[in-house]
């Protein structure tokens, strides 16, 4: 395959099915941060859960940009999924703050979590975004955390959510991101 494929066909350059999966599992944690924001807001939680969990949504949504604006790359696609997740984790801490020690918010907050912590073994030293094992293990944990959250109620399926702003990205913001 010539140069010349790979510029008319970006999605058969290699990385491509890699990144396809990093950016699925980022949207879904950025969906599953932004879920949650609008669950504690919407149930009149204290102001700083309202606005930690905000937060989170808006880093996981930064997360998810940086993905989309650049070039494919396993590693730093992984990290930016893995970032979404460790804000969706930031998040549901927030639900599970405003919910209480119930069953299904102690448990949404485990799975996601858990998601979080696939997705950093994902991105990690070992795999570099590019390890299948480790990927197959972070897309399953975000299911999983997909699930927990609506059974927590801070999901719905087929919920569609209002444009959320992922706000500025500072350099400082950038740099512990790692990008």
């Amino acid at each position: 395959m010539s140069d010349r494929t790979h510029d008319e066909h970006p999605e058969t350059a290699p990385g491509a099915d890699l990144r396809a999966g990093h950016a699925a599992r980022a949207k879904s944690a950025a969906f599953r941060a932004a879920s949650v924001c609008h669950y504690v807001e919407r149930h009149d939680a204290q102001e700083n859960v309202v606005w930690k969990a905000a937060h989170a949504a808006r880093v996981s949504l930064q997360a998810l940009a940086v993905l989309s604006e650049s070039a494919p790359d396993p590693a730093a696609d992984s990290r930016c999924a893995r970032n979404a997740a460790a804000s969706a984790a930031q998040a549901a801490q927030m639900g599970r703050l405003h919910d209480g020690d119930g069953e299904l918010a102690v448990a949404a907050c485990r799975s996601a979590l858990s998601a979080s912590q696939t997705a950093s073994a994902a991105a990690g030293r070992d795999g570099l975004g590019a390890d299948e094992a480790l990927n197959t293990a972070a897309d399953e944990a975000e299911a999983d955390a997909v699930a927990a959250a609506e059974r927590a109620g801070w999901m719905r399926p087929g919920q569609r959510l209002p444009e959320m702003s992922a706000g500025m990205r500072s350099p400082e913001l950038m740099s512990m991101m790692h990008f």
